[in-house]
């Protein structure tokens, strides 16, 4: 009696487990162009914990979170995180290039010239909008505004727990 009960319970775990995992959309493989002119994937960072921004310039709540994005990608990148911050194709390319000049930002900063980044992550209009993507390609988190950051580092630290 006791045996069958414990299998339930497995059965039962091992099933909300499976469907958690499948709840959680993909990250679409979006191609995006680095400030040096290359072009790249998203689906090339498989396997860290990344984060993807989109800002603008022109976006004082963006400007204003900058420094904390900074501070988190300084904290993680060691342990397998990275940042993306991709600008919203309204932005002038020279105003991107010479505002993560400025700020000196530690991590990929990307421009989105077509608007099919932004489009791939369900429509992205408002800046900033900020996704965490797990090692496994999935979209576990999405803030709208500026992340509460106690809750994004919590999350970080969950997520790099986790073997790859």
């Amino acid at each position: 009696m006791f045996l069958k009960a414990i299998t339930r319970l497995l059965a039962a775990v091992a099933l909300l487990a499976l469907l958690n995992a499948c709840s959680q959309p993909v990250a679409p493989d979006v191609r995006y162009t680095t400030l040096d002119g290359q072009s790249a994937r998203l689906g090339a960072l498989k396997g860290k914990v990344v984060l993807v921004n989109f800002w603008a310039t022109t976006c004082t709540s963006c400007v204003a979170e900058m420094p904390k994005l900074v501070e988190t990608h300084r904290k993680f990148a060691p342990r397998g995180y990275e940042t993306v911050a991709i600008a919203m194709n309204y932005d002038p390319p020279e105003y991107v290039r010479n505002f993560a000049a400025r700020k000196g930002l530690p991590f990929t900063v990307a421009l989105d010239t077509t608007g099919e980044a932004a489009k791939g992550f369900e429509e992205v209009r408002l800046t900033p909008t900020t996704f965490v993507i797990d090692r496994q390609g999935r979209i576990v988190q999405k803030f709208l505004g500026e992340p509460d950051f106690p809750k994004l580092h919590a999350l970080l630290d969950k997520l790099l727990a986790e073997p790859a």
